[in-house]
């Protein structure tokens, strides 16, 4: 199953909306960079690890801060699709690139 961005803002609004306050979010997200850091570190051989599947632990790591940071879009009435495209748009022309993100999923699903 395939998720869209307005979808899980729709559910993490809902799941949050009653008790979610954007500021314990916040720290839960600072939390998760840290748990993401510390997965890159092992990966890198900086740190030490056993027998764990980094692979996966970054996989969830990586979900944990996707979660939080759109939670808090959501609690603020943020529509990050929108402001994702958009601010793509501004980085291809300043960084050059040859496509921008809207262009490229207009594209690919012209493929399908």
């Amino acid at each position: 199953m395939k998720i869209t961005i307005e979808e899980l803002e729709a559910y993490l609004l809902n799941h949050y909306s009653n008790d979610g306050i954007d500021q314990s979010l916040f720290m839960k997200l600072v939390e998760e960079i840290g748990e993401v850091a510390e997965v890159l570190n092992k990966k890198a051989g900086r740190k030490a690890s056993g027998d764990e599947d980094l692979q996966a632990q970054l996989g969830n790591e990586l979900a944990d801060l996707i979660h939080y940071a759109i939670a808090i879009a959501a609690l603020n009435g943020l529509d990050m699709n929108e402001i994702i495209l958009k601010k793509d748009k501004v980085a291809s022309v300043k960084y050059h690139h040859k496509i921008n993100l809207e262009q490229f999923i207009l594209d690919k699903r012209v493929q399908r």
